[in-house]
């Protein structure tokens, strides 16, 4: 078993590093990180029931001029209005909430 030491800076006072335990700081920062996705992401806003994904799929229909009275367009189009511009983290996502919302 080895003797901790406490890390020191070139002068040799303390350099304001502080020894934690790996297992105590991946629980809590783990614990904060899906909080923070449930919140902002899984979640949907009381304000008007959408979830991010959905919303940007509304926006950019919506700034493309896709609506219900136009010519149909085939739906890679605006996945990749989404994708391209708002949402650059893969179509399955994009797609699942578009069948889901028509």
């Amino acid at each position: 078993m080895t003797d901790q030491k406490t890390p020191r800076g070139a002068d040799g006072g303390p350099t304001g590093i502080e020894p934690i335990s790996i297992v105590e700081e991946m629980q809590r920062s783990y614990l904060d990180y899906a909080m923070s996705v449930i919140v902002s992401r899984a979640l949907p806003d009381v304000r008007d029931g959408l979830k991010p994904v959905h919303r940007r799929i509304l926006f950019a229909a919506h700034e493309s001029g896709y609506h219900w009275n136009r010519k149909y367009v085939k739906s890679a189009r605006p996945v990749a209005d989404v994708m391209g511009k708002y949402h650059p983290h893969g179509d399955a996502s994009i797609y699942d909430a578009l069948v889901r919302m028509a």
